[in-house]
């Protein structure tokens, strides 16, 4: 069977795992959630994003913005003020990762026992 957009289905999917090593990243899921509401300061995605460090939100935010998902816009003040907001295809994106989310929250007791069994079954 053909892959899809005349690609190989090697190249489709190196090209699908690094779509998805991007959206599965921890800070990614959070940032895209926090600015599905509205767009953001930088420093206000730093505190509402506990333990994420000044680097790794910013290359967070670089690698997005490099994806199509988040826009950065400068503002000519002083000091300069920059927003983050998602893009149409950030929005689209944020849907998935909120059905994602609300499943893991629906499912984590039973995540948790199995966790629990498996990790008693293993110290035996």
């Amino acid at each position: 069977m053909p892959a899809p957009h005349g690609g190989s289905a090697h190249t489709d999917c190196r090209g699908v795992n690094s779509v998805l090593s991007r959206v599965g990243d921890k800070w990614t899921v959070l940032v895209i959630m926090l600015l599905r509401e509205r767009p953001r300061r930088f420093n206000e995605l730093k505190r509402m994003v506990g333990g994420i460090s000044q680097r790794m939100l910013t290359l967070t935010l670089r690698g997005l913005e490099r994806d199509g998902l988040v826009t950065r816009t400068v503002f000519p003040t002083v000091p300069p003020r920059v927003d983050y907001e998602l893009t149409p295809l950030g929005h689209g994106l944020s849907h998935p990762i909120q059905a994602l989310g609300t499943w893991a929250l629906a499912h984590l007791p039973e995540i948790e026992t199995a966790r629990q069994a498996f990790d008693e079954r293993e110290t035996r």
